[in-house]
């Protein structure tokens, strides 16, 4: 009786109650020690194929409520489009990749150009663990945590892990530097994405332990290669739906998306979701509004079909993202721009960066400022009134504010840009400062003192 009510215990434990009344009346104390541990066993099995199936599911139906860009990330190198320099057969970070011999990895790059996703190729083909932290909201404890779960797993499974960490840049050097022993003994792979300049806002430690490698915005080219495949996706895309594209709306579409492949994507599903299929009611209207002049003729699609026309891109994508950082590298490479293009009097370059500056959010101060130093270093002796007119300017901006303040920048950039350059002021006081710092300076001559007080007044 032992034996039995040791039994009767194991199996109230790892079975409910209807199951053990269902073999009880065939238990006997014989076939105790027999028959206790194979049914244990099988009951395990059977609740764990469930979990995992539930579990498969809930991927699925998480899959599949994504937006576009997320269902249409690239799963391998080859179905990845653009980064030729650094992806491409042969280069240096494809083949560390398929050897899996890559280190950890600082990626830079602006917004949709494949930052995360190359990330996630990354740990799909050395076959690690992934496990994504966000710059902005994980903190010192949960770095621990997530470091101790990679050694231990390594230790245990050999399994190897890549952290991810979006926008890298926002953790402290607290943060960073709970990395570097785990970086540097390989319990680990770090993956740190940033927009910004990792030389600059990275921590120095991590960047020199860790491959760096910047990502460009994807050319119009490719943003259409992206919406053909979109398009012709029947799986993750936006295959099952009969949309026909015009030629001049794909442009558009990618071409306004200034280089970011996730808002190309997004705004393509919001157009042809939003988009009612020819011949249902309100459609007539929206496909008719795009054949107008000298297009009129076009062929009307037949019914059923989605006709993603240029209106509807124009509508899709609202207003064009431009590519601009206040802080980052994108502000002092536009200021850049703007100031070479004034001083090639290149009068149509230079307004199309103050445009850009302006419709970034660009401090319109701070425009005014860098006219007034151009007009000084720049223009200089060669026109004497551009100074007093970049002043004005400066003053005419602070008095008006935004958004009349874009005039009178216009008006002094194209002055800057039309005025003749002479550079010899700013050139004689670099040359006397280089002279000064090179050289012993020199003493004030005595013909060049003021004769008109003593040098050491008494009293």
């Amino acid at each position: 009786m032992g034996h039995f009510s040791e039994t009767t215990i194991n199996l109230e434990t790892n079975a409910d109650n209807q199951n053990f009344r269902h073999h009880r009346s065939w238990l006997q104390p014989s076939h105790i020690c027999r028959c206790a541990q194979p049914a244990r066993a099988v009951h395990f099995h059977l609740m764990h194929d469930l979990f995992a199936k539930s579990e498969a599911e809930n991927l699925e139906r998480v899959s599949a409520a994504a937006p576009l860009a997320a269902r249409m990330r690239p799963r391998t190198l080859d179905e990845f489009v653009g980064q030729a320099h650094i992806l491409a057969p042969g280069k240096l970070l494809r083949r560390a990749i398929e050897a899996d011999r890559l280190p950890s990895l600082i990626i830079s790059g602006p917004p949709g150009s494949g930052k995360t996703t190359l990330a996630y190729v990354i740990a799909e083909m050395t076959h690690s663990e992934f496990i994504r932290l966000s710059g902005v909201e994980s903190n010192v404890a949960e770095m621990r945590k997530v470091v101790a779960a990679a050694a231990n797993r390594l230790r245990t499974s050999g399994r190897k892990t890549i952290v991810f960490i979006d926008e890298i840049h926002h953790f402290n050097k607290a943060q960073q530097d709970i990395l570097l022993p785990d970086v540097e003994s390989g319990n680990l792979r770090l993956i740190g994405a940033t927009t910004y300049n990792p030389y600059f806002y990275v921590n120095s430690a991590l960047v020199s332990r860790s491959l760096v490698f910047r990502l460009e915005p994807l050319t119009i080219e490719q943003l259409e290669t992206l919406i053909d495949r979109a398009l012709a996706d029947s799986e993750r895309g936006l295959g099952k739906y009969n949309v026909k594209m015009d030629a001049d709306a794909r442009r558009h579409l990618a071409k306004l998306s200034d280089g970011d492949a996730r808002k190309c994507l997004n705004a393509l599903e919001v157009g042809v979701l939003t988009t009612p299929p020819f011949g249902e009611t309100g459609s007539h209207l929206s496909q008719s509004s795009s054949h107008k002049g000298k297009d009129a003729p076009k062929r009307v699609p037949p019914p059923g079909v989605i006709h993603f026309t240029l209106k509807v891109a124009e509508e899709s994508i609202q207003t064009k993202a431009v590519v601009y950082d206040k802080k980052g590298d994108a502000h002092y490479d536009t200021i850049s721009a703007f100031i070479k293009s004034m001083r090639a009097s290149d009068e149509k370059g230079a307004i199309y960066w103050l445009a850009k500056m302006l419709h970034a959010g660009e401090d319109f101060r701070f425009i005014a400022r860098r006219i007034v130093i151009f007009a000084s270093e720049d223009v200089g002796l060669a026109d004497p009134e551009a100074l007093p007119l970049a002043i004005a300017a400066q003053h005419g901006v602070e008095f008006v504010g935004m958004p009349e303040a874009r005039i009178p920048l216009a008006h002094a950039t194209a002055y800057m840009c039309r005025a003749k350059k002479s550079r010899e002021a700013y050139e004689a006081l670099a040359a006397a400062s280089e002279e000064i710092e090179s050289e012993q300076t020199q003493r004030v001559p005595e013909h060049l003192k003021n004769k008109h007080f003593p040098v050491n007044p008494e009293g």
